[in-house]
């Protein structure tokens, strides 16, 4: 299966760089089976049936964009050097891995400031990462860390703009509760409070598990045989109760949708063996065609990157053929692309 069967041609202008507003007005490209139709997330509720239960990721995006400097004494005086730190995952011991920019500016044992009160020493480097031990913990920690950084935009957005303000708000779900994620589950991003209660009164009903999305979401395939890629582990729970409810409407008929690759990547994490049990831990699953499916039924998600995994994901679910009509369209129709892009019903 090659890296080639998965790229498209994806006009620069339709990577969005803000959201739809209000998150319900973004477009929503429906596919059931051999079926295309154009509509709004507000109207998602025309293709539910009472009884079928969405999955929401509820984790929170933490702040982890961080910019500092590096003072070092020379022959020649002080210098400094900017640094542009992008926290991915704790350790458990109080330390940090980061992504470090530029990390050849660094060396072992160096202090990066972020402001007067608020710092890191760098423990080693490795792999284009550095490991970061901070100066404050716990809630001091969480304090700092929320005054001084910024939401960790994806690449293809940091790339056209700063995150400011209002990615603080657009950039997290209305449901968010659980803090680890350094990127925000994007298709959740579309509703809000109006819709979830629209939909729960027609019926619809909701679990909530936890996914922590992290950086490695966006990195690049880099095998020309796909089946040989690697894929990040990131850290996710499926409750007791969450498993019950999944269960029980199985067996009562409901479709299991879960709402974003995050959240499916985690149910079939939990429902490998056949059903769903109950589950922690980290999951490294790596869903390309041929993938069989043992939890979800159908997929809300949004519009992916060329030679991604989330596009093998998305071709899993509905045949390599059918994706590719469904982005011919979305393209030709000039759905808008990405994390505040626009949506997609996948109905095998």
């Amino acid at each position: 299966m090659k890296l080639s069967e998965f790229d498209f041609d994806l006009p620069e202008e339709l990577i969005a760089t803000r959201p739809a507003r209000p998150r319900p007005s973004a477009r929503l490209l429906v596919a059931e089976g051999g079926q295309t139709t154009d509509a709004h997330v507000y109207d998602l509720g025309q293709w539910l049936r009472p009884g079928d239960r969405l999955i929401l990721n509820n984790t929170k995006v933490i702040p982890a964009r961080l910019f500092g400097e590096r003072f070092r004494e020379g022959p020649q005086g002080r210098s400094k050097a900017k640094i542009d730190v992008t926290l991915l995952e704790p350790d458990g011991q109080g330390h940090w891995s980061a992504m470090v920019r530029p990390l050849k500016k660094l060396r072992e044992g160096e202090s990066i400031f972020f402001n007067a009160d608020f710092s890191a020493r760098v423990l080693s480097k490795q792999e284009g990462q550095a490991t970061l031990s901070f100066n404050l913990a716990g809630d001091d920690f969480d304090a700092a860390l929320n005054q001084a950084g910024a939401m960790p935009l994806p690449p293809y957005i940091a790339s056209k703009r700063a995150a400011d303000a209002q990615d603080r708000e657009d950039y997290q779900t209305v449901f968010a509760k659980n803090e680890g994620a350094v990127a925000a589950p994007t298709a959740s991003l579309h509703f809000d409070q109006a819709l979830l209660a629209e939909l729960a009164e027609q019926g619809i009903e909701f679990t909530e598990v936890t996914l922590h999305v992290g950086a490695g979401t966006f990195l690049p395939v880099k095998v020309e045989d796909v089946t040989t890629h690697k894929m990040h582990a990131e850290w996710g729970e499926v409750s007791a109760a969450a498993a019950a409810e999944i269960t029980a409407t199985r067996a009562a008929g409901g479709r299991i949708i879960p709402v974003g690759t995050t959240a499916l990547r985690l149910i079939e994490s939990a429902g490998r063996s056949g059903t769903i049990q109950p589950w922690q831990g980290e999951t490294d699953i790596f869903i390309y065609p041929g993938f069989t499916f043992h939890v979800a039924d159908a997929l809300m998600t949004n519009f992916h990157l060329p030679k991604s995994t989330l596009m093998m994901l998305v071709s899993a679910m509905m045949g390599q053929e059918r994706i590719r009509a469904i982005y011919e369209h979305a393209v030709r129709e000039k759905y808008r692309f990405f994390s505040y892009g626009d949506a997609s019903l996948l109905i095998p």
